[in-house]
């Protein structure tokens, strides 16, 4: 079975593209001739766990700064949602 999981780095960069459950490394071609390498790294908080591919060329460490730096944009460009529009009703 394809699972969806998040790529960081590399080309696919921020992507969700599905891969096997099994799969603990994955070549994505690049280019005519190229391709790039991403592992299989799990995230996890407290007892909840969700897998990520990581390129290559990141660190664990700028792994996260990429992930944390995109929320955070994510973040202040997002677009409004119907509840932040409207407001809490009844308070």
């Amino acid at each position: 079975m394809h699972q969806p999981c998040l790529f960081i780095g590399g080309n696919d960069d921020g992507l969700t593209n599905p891969v096997p459950d099994d799969a603990e490394s994955l070549q994505w071609p690049v280019a005519i001739a190229g391709h790039e390498t991403y592992h299989r790294v799990t995230l996890s908080l407290d007892d909840v766990s969700t897998s990520v591919f990581v390129h290559e060329s990141l660190t664990p460490e700028q792994a996260l700064n990429l992930l944390v730096e995109h929320y955070k944009a994510w973040t202040i460009n997002r677009p409004a949602v119907v509840s932040d529009a409207v407001g809490s009703f009844g308070t």
